[in-house]
């Protein structure tokens, strides 16, 4: 994987970038300071690198040259913008596909639950959960409730409560989970019911 640049390195190659668009563009150093207003010696110091870029002398530039921000400091093009999923099997049954990226106080997930038998085998660990059913029917075995849920449903709960789930009707069940591993409770805010 490539190395980000440091920030010198990305300062550095402001002033031959400046001094290419000048050059392209065929003005002069007073005809840039006019049009930009920024001094003759401020613009000739830039371009050698004996100054430091600012967003008050980028910004006049990049509209004198009619280019973008960007372009003057050289900004990284955006790579591909999709995330590459890989399911996962869970190790009761069942498939998980992380939806985040790296450690974090807050991980999301979307399983695929299938059925697990009718006899629960209740767990607790540390964390809290926020459970949204997606598609089918899930059975939630928290403490001394037993719910079924099904499509848009949402259930949240502390994992430190004995719990267990499965598909309430043989059929695999998808929901969406967030799990945080501290105990923070999520904070969802929807619209209540009229």
């Amino acid at each position: 994987m490539d190395t980000p640049p440091t920030y010198q390195t990305v300062l550095d190659e402001v002033a031959p970038r400046l001094r290419r668009l000048r050059a392209k563009s065929g003005l002069t150093l007073a005809a840039l300071s006019e049009t930009t207003g920024i001094s003759k010696s401020t613009l000739s110091r830039l371009e050698s690198g004996q100054r430091r870029p600012s967003l008050e002398l980028l910004l006049p530039l990049a509209g004198a040259y009619r280019v973008p921000l960007d372009d003057l400091v050289g900004a990284p093009e955006v790579g591909d913008p999709r995330v590459r999923l890989k399911p996962r099997p869970m190790a009761n049954g069942g498939t998980f596909v992380p939806l985040t990226r790296g450690p974090g106080p807050l991980q999301a997930y979307k399983m695929i639950i299938s059925d697990r038998g009718t006899e629960p085998d209740l767990r607790t660990h540390e964390g809290y959960e926020w459970l949204y059913v997606l598609d089918g029917r899930l059975r939630l075995v928290l403490a001394e409730h037993d719910l079924v849920l099904g499509p848009g449903e949402v259930a949240e709960f502390d994992t430190r409560l004995p719990h267990w789930f499965s598909s309430a009707n043989g059929r695999p069940v998808e929901i969406l989970s967030l799990f945080g591993r501290q105990g923070e409770r999520m904070h969802v805010r929807a619209k209540p019911h009229a």
